[in-house]
């Protein structure tokens, strides 16, 4: 969280305090209840949602029971298509703001405006599961429809930041006798409504903005249900202005383009709107859509014409980084650039435009931090037992990606409702790199669709030889859960991929996610855990393949799926786990840790695995106990094994690392200290190599930056981070749910896969692997 005065050095300390209680009427289920923000699309406050329906939703981002239609994937275009890469639209309609018109054609706001109410509809989705409570939505949004669960949490973490902010502004000024809200692009929002039925509208005025014809169905809508009318009161002697299209005692709608200032302005004072009373702005991902000049102009005049005010931004940011380029490219397809990105692309560079437009306070922090520090740890724990989920990479990322941001002046005292007592890290400095890595494309003489995939797993089966199993991607030209396994094979200094033939084609792989693949000799794996939806975990499976692979044709080899005994099943039930390979008085076993399953969102307990009959064997632990982890990463070495990071049970990453040890009587575990500490991240992978530990990308909450490759000494501890440079990479490269496979003859990383459903933005998936050369770091390091 940043805040600050203006000249206040950029890492100066923060001073911490918790805001003040909520308002009577607002508690629900250990928390206040959250407001759903304005409808999006159809209000002009969206974020183009196409409501979050998946590809069959067979990826992580399904939702149980297996829900919604075909959705949007990005792929890749070819050599000639500019931007080289695109978002391919697979039928359902997007969704853009309409409270700020192009200046450029009138055609191209229509277009934006007519894409329909799917924001309002997820909104709608959101409250019928729980996640925020409001009984009027319904009667503005019109139709219905089930959304994903990534798509309700990131609409309740939104509505959750706007009910704080605007419950703490009601709570600070109950002393005035009158005070104003001014929500910009309102659209179909139910705000008025829900605090007018909480009784927290005694002394205040609500004023919404948005184009003439959207305000124009907002009135019509609210005439015609009596229970919406019936707040609003009695009409017949509010006096309509040419801007204003409904009007009652503390509420008014009028239809103003924001873009054109002076019109604004004049329609407000001709509304009543009192520039010497308090004023709330508001703000939902809407002056982002205005060209900089235009936003920039607002924002300075709400401070210059009025002299106690405050102002709510809710909107993006960074727009370079992987998933910051995907999102790009959405709102640009649906021509609703993200104007602002540009010249304000994180919290501090917001923060300073508010300063230098002439705003006396200003606060701001991602959404990650604020659910983090501004959200109870009951309610946190509330709305993540809600329904199934494992959209966790997305769930941080659109948080990372999105801002909540107050400003005020002439307050006292000041009005600042981002501040709390909790004290947890902050995540705005740029993370030290020593260096960076270059990535190449890793050319394959041969298709490779197969490989665009993710939540799939690698392993190099024989020299040379890298499997590649389960995840979700494209397979026949459709986007699903993977059938089929693939292989890589390097012959003549260059790689080929094909598809591995199943000799027992009738036997189910039951197309898993985020399983294991333990390699026991050339010629046999063992396949632990993995899920098709988050309801459904798998068991153990056997691969057996050839002895000898065919270098010159990948696509004829063979491998035959065998199922296990059933006794052998029931700990195996999980996936986002490890199984790693350790020996104890010479005997091998597989080490089974973490993980999650259908009923536990986090497993802390660990099983011995004698190879090869795979039995379970008690081997006594001694030591301190890791907490309970999934995303991790595992490593053998040493005859142990290495856990590294992971997200815990409060979904907040971990930064430490452990070391399993051969003891004399069984094992140990042993904390590996770091210095400098190791920035918590999950969904990462991890290697050993000559005594180092090599974490490669994955998710941490350092929204500056995205992990690259983490090398630690295990000898003295010593840890360092380097960014991944894709200057030569014509796609963004997102490194969680990847798979990785380290050469070490040759020093070299190569990366399979990776990707995810970026919220509502689509689904992405790295096209090609990638190669790092970690040489010069292995030999400097």
């Amino acid at each position: 969280m940043g805040r600050g005065r203006p000249g206040a050095p950029r890492d100066a300390a923060v001073s911490v305090r918790r805001p003040g209680p909520c308002l009577p009427g607002c508690l629900r289920a250990g928390g206040t209840s959250a407001r759903p923000a304005g409808p999006g699309r159809a209000s002009g406050r969206g974020e183009a949602d196409p409501g979050g329906e998946r590809l069959g939703l067979g990826g992580a981002g399904e939702s149980c029971p297996v829900l919604g239609a075909p959705g949007r994937c990005l792929a890749m275009c070819g050599p000639t298509a500019p931007p080289r890469w695109a978002r391919v639209s697979l039928g359902l309609g997007g969704e853009a703001p309409e409270s700020v018109r192009s200046a450029s054609a009138v055609s191209l706001s229509r277009q934006v405006q007519g894409t329909g109410g799917s924001s309002a509809i997820s909104k709608c989705s959101a409250a019928e599961r729980g996640y925020i409570e409001d009984r009027f939505l319904p009667l503005l949004a019109g139709r219905r429809r089930r959304r994903a669960p990534l798509v309700h949490r990131g609409y309740y973490i939104r509505a959750r930041a706007v009910d704080h902010c605007v419950q703490d502004f009601l709570l600070k000024t109950q002393s005035y006798p009158r005070t104003q809200i001014l929500s910009l692009g309102a659209g179909f929002d139910s705000l008025y409504f829900r605090l007018k039925d909480m009784g927290l509208l005694h002394h205040t005025v609500m004023y919404e903005v948005d184009f003439p014809n959207v305000a124009c169905q907002k009135a019509t809508l609210i005439k015609t249900a009596k229970e919406l009318s019936a707040l609003v009161g009695d009409t017949e002697g509010e006096q309509l202005g040419v801007t204003t299209t409904f009007s009652g005692e503390d509420y008014k709608l009028l239809g103003v383009d924001l873009s054109e200032l002076s019109k604004l302005s004049t329609a407000l004072k001709e509304a009543g709107l009192d520039n010497e009373v308090p004023t709330l702005f508001i703000a939902e991902v809407v002056l982002t859509y205005m060209e900089n000049s235009r936003s920039d102009a607002l924002i300075q005049w709400a401070a210059e014409h009025f002299s106690q005010a405050c102002f709510l931004l809710y909107e993006q940011m960074h727009p370079e980084d992987p998933f910051g380029r995907v999102m790009q490219q959405h709102f640009s397809q649906l021509n609703s650039a993200l104007h602002s990105l540009s010249q304000y692309p994180d919290c501090e560079a917001q923060q300073r435009r508010f300063f230098e437009k002439g705003w006396t306070e200003c606060s701001v922090m991602d959404m990650n931090e604020f659910f983090t520090c501004c959200t109870p740890e009951n309610e946190q724990q509330r709305v993540q037992a809600l329904e199934p989920f494992d959209e966790y990479e997305e769930w941080h990322l659109k948080c990372s990606h999105y801002f909540v941001l107050t400003a005020s002046k002439g307050m006292e005292p000041s009005w600042t409702p981002l501040l709390s007592s909790m004290t947890v890290p902050h995540h705005h400095d740029p993370v030290r790199m020593v260096g960076s890595i270059n990535a190449l494309v890793c050319e394959v003489h041969s298709e490779t669709s197969g490989l665009r995939r993710y939540g799939h797993h690698s392993a190099l089966i024989k020299p040379n030889v890298i499997l590649t199993t389960g995840g979700f991607g494209e397979e026949n030209g459709q986007h699903c859960r993977m059938r089929n396994f693939h292989v890589l094979i390097k012959h003549a200094g260059y790689w080929k991929a094909g598809c591995v033939k199943k000799e027992n084609p009738d036997k189910r792989w039951d197309e898993r996610l985020y399983h294991t693949v333990s390699c026991l000799s050339s010629s046999l794996a063992l396949v632990v855990g993995g899920r098709t939806s988050p309801c459904a975990a798998l068991g153990m499976l056997w691969l057996k393949f050839p002895k000898t692979c065919n270098d010159l044709d990948p696509n004829d080899n063979t491998v035959e799926l065998v199922s296990l005994q059933p006794a052998a099943e029931p700990f195996a039930l999980r996936w986002r786990h490890s199984t790693t390979e350790v020996i104890f008085k010479g005997e091998k076993y597989l080490f089974m840790y973490g993980g999650r399953s259908a009923a536990q969102p986090v497993l802390g307990d660990w099983y011995f695995l004698h190879t090869p009959e795979i039995s379970c064997t008690v081997i006594p632990v001694e030591g301190p106990v890791p907490e309970g982890r999934h995303s991790h990463s595992a490593c053998s070495w040493k005859g142990g094994v290495l856990i590294a990071g992971g997200l815990g049970a409060a979904e907040q990453p971990l930064g430490s690392v452990f070391f399993l040890r051969e003891a004399e009587h069984g094992f140990q575990w042993q904390t590996v200290e770091t210095h400098p500490p190791l920035i918590p991240r999950y969904s990462h992978t991890a290697h050993v190599h000559d005594g180092k530990l090599l974490l490669v990308g994955g998710v941490w909450l350092h929204s500056f930056s995205v992990p690259g490759i983490t090398v630690i000494d295990l000898i003295t501890g010593l840890c360092l981070d380097y960014a991944i440079n894709v200057e030569h990479l014509e796609w963004p490269l997102m490194l969680h749910n990847h798979s990785s496979v380290f050469l070490p003859n040759e020093k070299e990383l190569l990366l399979i896969g990776g990707g995810g459903n970026c919220f509502s933005f689509g689904t992405y998936l790295n096209p090609k692997p990638v190669s790092l050369s970690l040489r010069n770091i292995l030999t400097s390091h």
